[in-house]
């Protein structure tokens, strides 16, 4: 008995959709405990790789609060989605304004796990549908510790250890406030954002982040990753 062609379009699109769920469960799953090998970023880079994978043990905490302090003030405090910046995102982009990035810690981290870099409308769902699953099953120390070894943090260069050796030639256990909020504002544009010499306003701003690492200590606004 032959199936109609509606029928057999439902049949296929259901299977990709549960293998899908299934590779998602699997991969989310498996990294939870093992480190991430490579991303799409990491492969499509005409610069190259250079990477040291370092539990979140060996990163000072100077740099788990200065990115808290610069990316993403509520990553305690909210499940991958922080409402009042989407918002305020929005409202710019109605205004005309020059935007702020409403990404969260998690969802850079999704984005940068699993998916690729640029915006469009598929690429945004696939980063929702990750953030949740590992907001669930990673848990926040997890996150951070994934996202401090996969985000590019110089030319060519991934993770807080190679970073940290590239710009300051010591490991990332040991970054003075100073240090990690340098690394921490050149994270969005690692590529045109200076680490070891800043000036004007990165400078600026990098001082304002290196005084909120204290504010981020003083208010535990990092005490999920130390729990």
């Amino acid at each position: 008995m032959m199936r109609s062609p509606v029928a057999l379009i439902t049949r296929i699109l259901a299977k990709a959709i549960l293998g899908f769920v299934g590779l998602t469960f699997v991969l989310v799953a498996a990294f939870k405990w093992l480190p991430v090998p490579v991303t799409a970023t990491m492969v499509m880079d005409e610069n190259g790789i250079t990477k040291d994978w370092e539990s979140l043990d060996n990163i000072d905490r100077n740099l788990v609060s200065a990115v808290i302090a610069a990316e993403d003030s509520r990553f305690c405090d909210h499940f991958g989605f922080d409402r009042e910046a989407i918002e305020q995102a929005l409202e710019e982009r109605l205004a005309g304004q020059r935007q702020r990035g409403g990404s969260t810690i998690s969802q850079q981290t999704a984005k940068n796990v699993f998916l690729w870099q640029g915006g469009g409308w598929l690429r945004k769902g696939l980063e929702a549908w990750f953030t949740f699953w590992i907001e669930a099953v990673w848990g926040k120390r997890r996150i951070m510790e994934v996202y401090l070894n996969v985000a590019e943090t110089g030319i060519g260069t991934y993770g807080a250890e190679a970073g940290a050796q590239r710009y300051f030639g010591h490991s990332a256990a040991r970054l003075s406030p100073d240090e990690a909020s340098r690394m921490a504002v050149a994270l969005p544009s690692p590529k045109k954002r200076s680490v070891k010499n800043p000036g004007g306003w990165l400078a600026r701003h990098g001082n304002s982040i290196e005084r909120r690492i204290g504010i981020v200590r003083r208010d535990g606004l990092d005490a999920c990753v130390y729990q």
